[in-house]
């Protein structure tokens, strides 16, 4: 029996997105809310990202991934969504919006330095990169990272630099970490539909730049 609201929210996330899915799947995901009741008694974990995370694993594994969440990628990086077939591995970070109080008046420069910062060290140590988010968060990606790298210029890539570098310091976001990295994903996660919708990042990022343009023309994403 769930033993708090965390259990019991996974537990019924679970009984629904289950349903006539193949015993392999159903096994998967019963492996992985396990996990993430564990990392949650132990405060590692909370309830908006786990449901995230197992909505989005359920669309991998039926992709023929095998999925873990909140998985150790070394060097003190642990991606949320981690998954590997015969064509490589992919890991999905997901992202909410949420701004520490620290950050309350400067949360679209802190949001989108963490969004440059997650791509530029994340994807460059597995073979492909995604970011996931609700339908009811907009990310502000650097076009610079949402472009492949070949694409990418000196200066936009030391402007993603002085970006990363206002914020994340110990360890720093390297050139070379910015020069090679690539997303190749932005799954928008609809946990109370039980969908998952692949979107390309040049896409998504033009989709936010005219939205932004209706309401605040001067700060589009760049």
């Amino acid at each position: 029996m769930p033993g708090n609201k965390f259990e019991e929210d996974v537990e019924t996330l679970i009984s629904r997105i289950g349903r006539n899915v193949n015993q392999d799947v159903k096994y998967g995901l019963e492996s992985l809310k396990n996990k993430l009741v564990e990392l949650s008694r132990k405060g590692l974990v909370k309830i908006n990202h786990s449901v995230m995370e197992l909505v989005c694993a359920k669309h991998l594994m039926l992709k023929g991934y095998d999925v873990d969440v909140e998985h150790d990628l070394g060097g003190g990086l642990v991606c949320d969504v981690y998954a590997a077939r015969g064509d490589g591995t992919l890991a999905v970070e997901v992202e909410t919006g949420y701004v520490p109080p620290e950050n309350a008046l400067d949360p679209e420069l802190y949001c989108r330095a963490r969004v440059a910062s997650k791509i530029t060290r994340y994807s460059v140590l597995v073979d492909k990169f995604g970011l996931g988010v609700p339908p009811y968060y907009v990310l502000q990606i650097p076009l610079c990272l949402a472009k492949p790298p070949r694409f990418r210029g000196s200066g936009e890539i030391h402007e993603v630099k002085s970006l990363c570098d206002l914020y994340y310091k110990n360890p720093p976001v390297s050139l070379e970490e910015i020069k090679n990295s690539r997303l190749h994903t932005v799954y928008v996660i609809d946990v109370a539909g039980d969908l998952v919708s692949e979107v390309d990042p040049e896409f998504y990022v033009s989709a936010v730049n005219g939205l932004l343009s209706l309401t605040v023309p001067l700060r589009r994403v760049s």
